[in-house]
């Protein structure tokens, strides 16, 4: 089943957290690459990006749609009335969760928003894990409750096409090939 973005909200936890060496230079480019893509989650889908944590990165105030709970516990997340009212507005069943550290705070974020019911979905490439050897061990225990894996570059294209929509596709498309395209 295709992900809908009328129905779809973004979280990264932490996103500004980082920690020289913790990920090899592959996983690196791919964060920044990933990162690159999202003025595109508001721009072509108008889905709400939450910031939650005190890791509030540089690039924060420079996307649209951007909605930041700086003083929010991730481990606390499902007990935030600010949170809690930002989904309960809108039609959102949908969660994508990113940030660091992965084998924690977006674990248990995770799995509290599949006991409440929430489709979950983790962004692998937006996900950062304090020990990299922990990581598949947490995607896999994920798994083992419905929580799948994806990446935000597969998120996009599956929005676009679950919208029927040539433009939107359109777009994720030249943003695939090159993030830094400016899109009309």
């Amino acid at each position: 089943m295709l992900a809908d973005p009328r129905r779809s909200r973004l979280i990264l936890i932490n996103p500004g957290r980082t920690r020289p060496g913790t990920i090899s230079i592959d996983r690196a480019v791919d964060r920044q690459e990933s990162l690159a893509l999202l003025p595109a989650v508001f721009q072509v889908f108008s889905i709400t990006l939450n910031l939650v944590g005190e890791h509030e990165p540089s690039w924060a105030g420079q996307l649209p749609g951007v909605v930041t709970i700086p003083d929010a516990d991730p481990l606390e997340l499902w007990h935030d009335a600010r949170f809690i009212a930002s989904l309960t507005t809108s039609n959102t069943s949908l969660l994508f969760l990113g940030g660091a550290w992965l084998e924690e705070d977006v674990l248990i974020a995770a799995l509290e928003g599949a006991k409440l019911g929430y489709d979950v979905r983790i962004l692998a490439d937006l996900s950062m894990a304090r020990r990299e050897a922990d990581r598949q061990l947490v995607l896999d225990r994920l798994a083992l409750h419905g929580i799948l894996t994806t990446t935000l570059r597969q998120t996009l294209l599956e929005w676009a096409v679950c919208l029927g929509c040539p433009i939107a596709r359109q777009n994720v498309q030249q943003l695939l090939i090159d993030p830094r395209t400016e899109l009309s």
